[in-house]
């Protein structure tokens, strides 16, 4: 049986939104994102061509960093609702044929969490070795922080016993000892449970650190390191063992040569997917310097995975949009493009801005960019909020700048909830980019608006699976601010050219595989274009303008899907 042939690869050709709840919609009016409310906007998502639901922490937490320090990986954090209201949630999603995945967070706890609360008390006792403890006094360990401004070492030391324990994020997220058994059997647990309740698997955060890249001397000289990927091999393991179809997604922000790692391979797989951070980044690159190149490059250099994998592609998530892949001279080209103000950096290694006020409001442009993210191979994944555009919050801290309230209506509250203002889990955007200006309702009404084109996207994306499912190749022509590729699958083809500047560009392309009399139908327009007898075809593109054309041969009806795409369809959506 072809890969192409069975139904639980749906991740495959899948658009995955990114929601935190907290910041979505307020149900009950006290100010704070809800389950329920997220429930009551599953229909908005299905419209938008979303088919899985990714939900940042949603777990109980004393919420010192956005919900990623829990004190329980079995329950509902009091704010956003109960158990009951996430299943009604997982159900609604389900029946209108959305998957949902949750963020795993496995690598640190509260320091609140009843197993560091035991743990810390005294040097005997069975959570002891749920931790990473060390009893000498750490060497300096700055340069290995994460979070610089708040951090010193990741090694803190413990009133109680006077002994240090690590973490490599805040002091008050204690490191999970992986290397202990036991801890690797209640994060199974914890995986088992949640797939029981109807999840389809997981968002993995911070996989570096879970396969404790660049500390693997430091925690061998005292932890007993055992080996990480064998960790990740063994949780994608249980996981289908319990649900064949679900799926881990790596936070991987690392060079391709360690994500490959990540992958596996056929026979012994780790993750599923793995966000592309090398692409993202170097696609700002690209727009910075209106040079389709950097990011050309990134693509070259993909290395090949196992089929049953595949890249996730972004144009930015609810962290600081991280340039850390980039030298430091390539940061700064960026920073002096997209966000040359202090305030609208992060450590000096990312920006906290979205796309938009980052294009200072060039719809054409911004256009361009989503239309790259459908296109290139890969499963494309949404940050809520991204499809209509809105801003950020500079005012905010650091990442907390993107994580602003959604902006439903132009009402007050921008219609995220009728509680006063100050009572707001956090700020709405002011300005050019606040509800007035930016919202869900108006740009519906507007056949132009972002949101409408998004939407036009995603159903395009799904009637393209050469774009999932396809090999990839770069297409030689000679404008340096164009991206042509093409993604070719049983037998068709989908080519996608971008224009990075702002002047019009005439674009030559050669298909030398082309019959006779072949053409090209334009998958978001109605103009095709006939090629000359050697295959070749000149492109009109505008500033940041773009193409997606089919490849067809003599013969082909222009209106009429491959027939591939019966298969995709029941693969991807059973």
């Amino acid at each position: 049986m072809r890969i192409a042939d069975t139904s639980d690869l749906w991740w495959k050709n899948a658009l995955i939104y990114c929601v935190d709840i907290e910041t979505f919609f307020d149900s009950d009016g006290d100010g704070t994102g809800d389950i329920p409310g997220l429930a009551e906007r599953v229909d908005y998502l299905v419209e938008l061509g979303v088919t899985c639901l990714w939900l940042m922490p949603f777990y109980p937490t004393p919420d010192r960093d956005d919900g990623y320090d829990i004190i329980d990986f079995y329950g509902v954090d009091h704010r956003l609702g109960s158990a009951g209201d996430l299943v009604e949630l997982i159900r609604t999603a389900k029946s209108r044929g959305l998957r949902v995945i949750a963020d795993l967070v496995v690598n640190h706890t509260s320091d609140r969490h009843p197993w560091f609360q035991a743990a810390r008390a005294n040097t005997d006792n069975e959570f002891r070795d749920y931790y990473i403890w060390r009893e000498d006094e750490p060497p300096d360990t700055s340069d290995l922080v994460v979070f610089h401004s708040e951090e010193k070492g990741i090694w803190t030391q413990d009133e109680p016993t006077g002994h240090w324990y690590l973490h490599r994020f805040y002091k008050h997220q204690p490191d999970l000892n992986l290397s202990n058994p036991k801890v690797r059997d209640e994060i199974a647990k914890v995986i088992g449970f949640w797939l029981q309740l109807g999840l389809d698997g997981f968002r993995v955060d911070a996989v570096p650190q879970l396969v404790t890249v660049g500390l693997q001397d430091e925690i061998e000289s005292s932890e007993g390191f055992t080996a990480p990927h064998d960790f990740l091999r063994s949780l994608r393991r249980f996981m289908n063992r319990r649900n064949g179809q679900a799926v881990l997604l790596g936070e991987v922000n690392l060079p391709y040569k360690d994500q490959l790692k990540l992958f596996g391979d056929r026979d012994s797989t780790e993750l599923t997917l793995i966000f592309d951070f090398v692409a993202m980044q170097n696609m700002y690159l690209s727009l910075a310097r209106a040079d389709a190149g950097p990011l050309a490059n990134a693509l070259k250099n993909r290395p090949e995975i196992p089929p049953e994998a595949q890249w996730a592609t972004f144009v930015r998530n609810h962290d600081e949009l991280t340039l850390d892949q980039l030298s430091e001279s390539e940061r700064q080209e960026v920073f002096a493009a997209f966000g040359p103000r202090k305030n609208m950096q992060v450590y000096g290694r990312g920006l906290k801005r979205r796309l938009p006020p980052m294009l200072q409001g060039d719809l054409d442009r911004t256009k361009m960019v989503y239309s790259l993210l459908f296109s290139l191979p890969g499963t494309p994944a949404l940050y809520y909020g991204e499809e209509i555009g809105m801003g950020e919050d500079l005012g905010a801290d650091r990442r907390m700048a993107v994580r602003t309230p959604m902006q439903w209506t132009s009402g007050a509250n921008g219609g995220f909830s009728n509680a006063a203002p100050d009572k707001l889990a956090s700020a709405v955007v002011g300005g050019d980019y606040g509800p007035n200006q930016v919202n869900v309702a108006d740009a519906k009404q507007d056949p132009d608006s972002l949101l409408n084109f998004i939407t036009m996207l995603a159903r395009r994306y799904r009637e393209c699976p050469e774009l999932a499912w396809g090999s990839f190749s770069l297409l030689d022509q000679p404008r340096r601010e164009v991206l042509a590729h093409r993604c070719h699958w049983e037998g068709s083809s989908i080519i996608a050219v971008h224009n990075f500047g702002p002047d019009n560009a005439k674009v030559p392309l050669t298909f030398k595989d082309a019959g006779p009399q072949a053409r090209l139908q334009d998958l978001l327009g109605a103009d095709h274009l006939e090629l000359d007898n050697d295959g070749g075809v000149q492109l009109e593109l505008s500033g940041y303008g773009f193409r997606w054309l089919r490849l067809l041969s003599r013969g082909e009806e222009t209106h009429k899907l491959p027939q591939v795409m019966t298969t995709v369809a029941a693969a991807g959506e059973e």
